[in-house]
């Protein structure tokens, strides 16, 4: 059975999302991840939601977005977002955004339907990702003369508390895909994720890890661990050493070598933040059963828990 999908009503929300290709096939060469990279951008802005980082890999995607409670979007900003999205004519869309300003400009009947159906896909981070998927699937099928799904599942989706700290370790955990699968020793050194696009002087990718921490200094720390008092040998430990102290001995480690591993709590917890943030929003949609917060275990999380119990398999 599908999970429902949290959301917080009224209230600037914050969602981890990933989403995999059928089979978890790597897919993906520098030509498609760029392309992805791109179309993220585009499809959030035509959303109005803020992204804080990302990630674009050989077989798979994350991003972690800021959706703004509920606000007014004037006609020129509503033509501004179109524009983005549809910069010309398509098959599949064939208006221009000059015919929708005109519409809009004159108070058409259709013109107000338009606007009704543009708004209720924009501040919502299921419409933002189907549009997103369905998009680089066109073109992806198309560039590849390929047919068929491209994609596994809809996508995943975890809540994520908006507090600094919550926030700060999943963008992190983001970051650091490429460093988990071998590919760079730095997140610096890979284009495809938000932290790398910030350092490198992108604009939007600065302004939404500012989300997370307004000079990247404490940010760093997380990413790397600096001044948080680990052990040089701690620090390069192996990650299959690092899985075999956390799931066969129970032990713990520092929090940057955790986060080179494969953590669920990210991608199946549900929602993630404080103790009583998690309660409250399990609470909501606790049915007959009553839920619970469940502790973060393997290092010192800085008091996160989840929204599930993940008993097995939960760092790889």
């Amino acid at each position: 059975m599908r999970r429902k999908r949290m959301r917080l009503d009224g209230q600037t929300a914050y969602y981890h999302v990933m989403s995999r290709t059928v089979n978890g096939e790597a897919l993906f060469g520098d030509r498609e991840r760029e392309v992805l990279r791109k179309m993220i951008w585009q499809v959030a802005d035509f959303s109005g939601i803020r992204v804080v980082t990302y990630a674009v890999m050989k077989n798979h995607f994350h991003v972690l977005v800021e959706v703004p409670a509920e606000v007014s979007i004037s006609d020129e900003e509503l033509v501004r977002r179109y524009r983005r999205l549809y910069p010309k004519p398509t098959p599949w869309n064939p208006m221009r955004a000059e015919v929708l300003e005109g519409h809009l400009r004159d108070h058409t009947l259709e013109g107000m339907d338009l606007r009704k159906s543009l708004l209720r896909r924009m501040g919502d981070v299921s419409w933002m990702m189907k549009t997103l998927k369905q998009r680089f699937t066109l073109w992806f099928n198309r560039s590849r003369d390929r047919f068929g799904p491209l994609w596994c599942e809809r996508f995943k989706s975890v809540l994520v508390e908006g507090d600094r700290w919550a926030l700060r370790t999943v963008a992190a955990y983001i970051d650091l895909n490429a460093v988990r699968a071998g590919l760079v020793e730095d997140p610096k050194d890979y284009r495809f994720c938000g932290y790398a696009e910030a350092i490198g002087g992108g604009r939007m990718a600065r302004a939404g890890l500012s989300v997370v921490d307004k000079d990247l200094a404490g940010y760093r720390q997380t990413l790397y661990g600096a001044g948080a008092g680990e052990k040089d040998e701690k620090k390069s430990i192996s990650r299959e050493e690092a899985v075999r102290v956390l799931e066969e001995e129970k032990g713990k480690l520092p929090l940057s070598v955790v986060l080179r591993c494969r953590v669920r709590y990210f991608t199946d917890g549900m929602v993630l933040g404080s103790p009583s943030f998690v309660e409250e929003q399990v609470q909501q949609d606790a049915g007959k059963r009553p839920k619970r917060a469940h502790a973060m275990t393997g290092t010192d999380w800085g008091g996160l828990a989840v929204g599930t119990g993940l008993r097995t398999g939960l760092f790889r």
